[in-house]
């Protein structure tokens, strides 16, 4: 990925798109609502149409879209590749934290969300990192097949 000042919106090229979401299989989707009229569940069951493993994180659900739900990334079994964020821009750098201790490939924060922090701890980890970008946007930009 090349380097933005941490700052600065991260706007990939569709090349940097196509290396994060590739390989990706497992995403845990960071403040899923489990209101169909809400963007975070709108692009959770993009993914899953996708065929991507979604792992909704919300402390207050059981289960969104048939999948169960855990309180927070720390809880999560198993490995993560991305972990992408639909909570305010203050949260971000928290979340990331978690995401670089669960050892996730990569950190994709919504469009609205911008976080310098988290994109320091991103970079720090190695991680992959973008932010201010709709995750599902950019996979039928650069991923979706064509029909």
């Amino acid at each position: 990925m090349s380097q933005t000042p941490p700052g600065e919106p991260r706007h990939p090229s569709p090349e940097e798109v196509r290396q994060m979401l590739g390989p990706c299989r497992v995403i845990a989707v960071v403040g899923l609502s489990p209101n169909p009229s809400r963007d975070s569940h709108r692009v959770a069951a993009y993914l899953l149409a996708q065929g991507f493993t979604v792992i909704p994180v919300n402390p207050k659900e059981e289960a969104i879209l048939g999948q169960k739900c855990y309180p927070s990334l720390g809880d999560v079994p198993g490995p993560v590749d991305l972990v992408d964020v639909f909570r305010a821009s203050e949260h971000a750098a928290a979340v990331a934290q978690e995401a670089a201790a669960k050892g996730a490939k990569g950190l994709w924060l919504q469009e609205g969300v911008i976080s310098p922090q988290a994109a320091a701890i991103a970079q720090e980890a190695g991680m992959g990192f973008v932010q201010d970008r709709c995750l599902m946007v950019e996979h039928r930009r650069h991923l979706a097949p064509r029909p």
